[in-house]
């Protein structure tokens, strides 16, 4: 992205805009920073912490409303998806729901953004995306599939699309971390499997993989950044130090161990220095120079999981996080 620029972010009041938005401001400088989404709440409190900055915007809309998505990227130069269904255990129990927001609304951005005349597109995806074992997961993988086919839909000018792909977010609502935290004074910590292990990115980390991919990309890629894991049992540990445990079942749907990359995308992935890309099967864009750049080829069996990872977070390194960070823990 360059800067002056006029950026759109959907789904921009959730956890990840809470750092895009500040962190893009002060690094790009854009013409317009556009937040799109549907809880107009969300939007009030936002407004009070930028309200005053006129290079930020808010825009009420829905990604299933494609007409007002239309409205919404007039003059639009980049986008950035983050608009999601995501809680696991509520897409299955209402499933269509799930796939309104998750697929048809990634159709109506993909065909919005090439009939605006958007440059790029940046959708953020899940580690529950690869060899997805409930909705959401499927959803998602139906979404970066849709997002790198886009790429051959706009046509050689058209719109470029890619996909960045990460685990758990370090003490974003709804997480584990908050969680643990709101449960430190019961008698028993509620642990769903003690052999459970999670990746472990922070925002702003999720936000420079944002700008790397939009800086990178030439149409297909999947990003996926490297980071360490953790066993549930340390995570508890470093959040509530001491505390016994209660172990209550994996939730519907759930997985015991994360995984970014599956061993069947191992022919088209390549490693980089902090991160991995996935390139599109399609069209032998996986072969092309242009997108491997200095990539190293990963090996024909290789998968990147959170129990098989080799890099991990000790319990003293996620105290001194939630220690530094302890204001902002469960609040975005």
């Amino acid at each position: 992205m360059e800067k002056n620029a006029s950026i759109l972010l959907t789904g921009g009041t959730g956890s990840f805009g809470s750092h895009f938005v500040p962190m893009t401001l002060e690094k790009y400088d854009p013409a317009r920073l556009i937040i799109y989404s549907r809880d107009e709440m969300k939007q009030w409190e936002m407004a009070k912490k930028f309200g005053d900055d006129p290079r930020v915007r808010f825009f009420i809309g829905d990604v299933r409303d494609r007409d007002r998505l239309y409205r919404a990227l007039d003059g639009v130069d980049y986008v950035v998806h983050a608009a999601a269904t995501k809680i696991v255990p509520t897409a299955e129990y209402n499933p269509f729901e799930c796939v309104k927001t998750n697929i048809n609304g990634a159709m109506n951005l993909i065909d919005a953004c090439i009939d605006k005349g958007v440059k790029k597109c940046v959708a953020l995806s899940t580690d529950k995306a690869s060899s997805p074992i409930n909705l959401y997961g499927a959803t998602k993988l139906a979404s970066d599939k849709l997002f790198v086919s886009g790429n051959s839909y706009a046509g050689y000018d058209g719109c470029r699309f890619a996909v960045v792909r990460y685990g758990n977010v370090m003490g974003s609502r709804g997480s584990v971390i908050p969680f643990f935290k709101s449960m430190a004074d019961s008698a028993k910590l509620p642990i769903t499997d003690a052999r459970m292990t999670r990746f472990m990115i922070t925002l702003p980390q999720g936000v420079e993989l944002v700008w790397h991919a939009f800086e990178d990309m030439l149409g297909g890629e999947i990003y996926v950044k490297k980071i360490p894991s953790m066993n549930i049992l340390d995570i508890a540990e470093a959040c509530a130090p001491g505390r016994d445990h209660e172990v209550v079942g994996i939730r519907p749907g759930e997985k015991l161990h994360e995984q970014m990359i599956g061993e069947e995308d191992a022919p088209h992935t390549y490693e980089y220095d902090e991160h991995f890309k996935i390139l599109p099967a399609i069209h032998n864009w996986s072969k092309d120079a242009g997108r491997i750049k200095n990539g190293r080829k990963v090996a024909a069996d290789f998968a990147y999981t959170s129990d098989t990872n080799a890099e991990w977070m000790d319990i003293d390194t996620l105290r001194g996080w939630i220690e530094a960070n302890a204001e902002t823990i469960g609040h975005f």
